[in-house]
């Protein structure tokens, strides 16, 4: 049974028979994506973990692409009933789409066991535990047998657009040359799925010899990786034309560790 953001006003905090619980079925998986209080966010979905596993995309309260402003949203390429509808109730709604976005992708959205948002954006819950991470949504059933604690509350991050699913990697660079210098790292992955855009590692002072670590959410499955590209840029012209390299760079994939 899979529970699409259940309803909070009414319902959170009332006893197990009057709503979704974990004893209503074998196997209960819940994603929530509106769980703002009622009043006077006016969130619409239950906050407690409430199944037998519990998602929690881009913390549960506020989804990307939800933020942007009544015109654009209203007049939708969806036409203009869905996007007053999203803009209404936007994050609400954003359960069913990654549901159905997770039909066909049925590697992605992995969600990563952790006791709050915050710890798994720090990187505090990467990788994927030995037993693996289950997927929010379609193929959620596939964790069923895996399960070992009561609560488990389960996180990941989301697209602001169709395709939602993203693919976590930690990448850490260490930087070589002779001198530091201000700017920023960039970094892009290739691999036998394809190739990512650059995500920026780190900006500011860059110091050879230091070593700086991200945690990317890639718009693609990079399979196996088989390159890596680096760039740095110090953005303003300079006279003395300092180098930096990268002494190496390790990317650990959050799915296989």
């Amino acid at each position: 049974l899979s529970g699409l953001d259940p309803a909070q006003p009414y319902f959170q905090g009332t006893p197990i028979e009057v709503r979704l619980d974990k004893s209503d079925a074998d196997f209960v998986d819940v994603i929530h994506t509106d769980t703002a209080p009622t009043i006077p966010n006016l969130g619409f979905g239950m906050r407690p973990a409430i199944g037998h596993i519990d998602f929690y995309p881009n913390g549960g309260v506020e989804m990307p692409g939800c933020d942007k402003n009544a015109v654009s949203q209203i007049v939708d390429l969806d036409g203009i009933w869905e996007g007053t509808r999203d803009f209404v109730a936007c994050n609400h709604l954003r359960s069913y789409k990654y549901y159905s976005d997770s039909i066909i992708y049925p590697d992605g959205f992995l969600g990563y066991p952790c006791t709050s948002y915050d710890l798994f954006q720090s990187g505090s819950c990467f990788p994927c535990p030995k037993g693996g991470c289950p997927n929010m949504g379609h193929y959620a059933d596939k964790f069923k047998d895996k399960i070992e604690s009561d609560v488990v509350k389960l996180y990941l991050n989301t697209a602001e657009a169709k395709d939602f699913p993203l693919w976590r990697y930690k990448v850490t660079v260490t930087l070589s040359g002779r001198s530091k210098v201000k700017g920023y790292v960039n970094v892009a992955l290739y691999g036998s799925g394809g190739n990512t855009r650059q995500y920026q590692i780190t900006k500011g002072t860059l110091k050879p010899d230091n070593t700086y670590t991200a945690y990317i959410d890639a718009e693609l499955n990079v399979g196996e990786i088989t390159k890596v590209k680096f760039l740095w840029n110090n953005n303003w012209i300079n006279p003395t034309f300092p180098k930096l390299g990268a002494e190496s760079i390790t990317v650990e994939v959050g799915e296989n560790r």
